[in-house]
């Protein structure tokens, strides 16, 4: 009588093999994670980067007139900013009629404009256009740029109705 024998488990090999498809997918899917969390992170600095231009725009919006200039960033009272049209920094060119200010907060840089409508002071111009712009480096150090803009009117040229 022949006793067949019974072969229960798995050979060395045949372990090994499993280990490498196991090892490989994982490598596969960690790779992946690797990605989606770097174009996450894009998204949480695109998303600063709107937030920051748009808090720019909206402080230029609700302050007085005559303190369109001036910027109080952290909201202590203080004020850590005054828009020149001096050439200088941020500002291209001196006398031109545009006031510039820059801030650089997180990895984002915002560069943010007031345009009169014609030379000269601020108080007898009745309009300025408020531009923002966030700068941040995107995937691949190329860099990104949010724009955002608005036309304010001076309340001394508004008459009431």
């Amino acid at each position: 009588m022949k006793r067949s024998m019974k072969h229960d488990g798995f050979s060395l090999i045949e372990v090994m093999v499993a280990m490498v498809i196991a090892g490989i997918a994982l490598m596969g899917t960690l790779g992946a994670v690797e990605i989606s969390s770097r174009h996450v992170r894009q998204g949480g600095l695109s998303s600063k980067a709107l937030e920051f231009a748009q808090a720019r725009l909206e402080a230029k919006r609700s302050i007085h007139w005559q303190s369109l200039l001036d910027d109080d960033l952290d909201g202590n009272g203080d004020l850590e900013t005054h828009m020149a049209d001096d050439g200088q920094g941020s500002d291209l060119t001196a006398g031109d009629g545009i006031y510039t200010a820059m801030h650089e907060r997180d990895g984002v840089t915002v560069v943010w404009t007031i345009e009169a409508d014609r030379p000269g002071p601020l108080r007898a111009t009745a309009m300025v256009r408020i531009r923002a712009v966030a700068a941040y480096s995107g995937l691949n150090g190329h860099n990104k740029e949010v724009h955002v803009a608005t036309i304010r009117a001076n309340p001394n040229f508004v008459r009431p109705q």
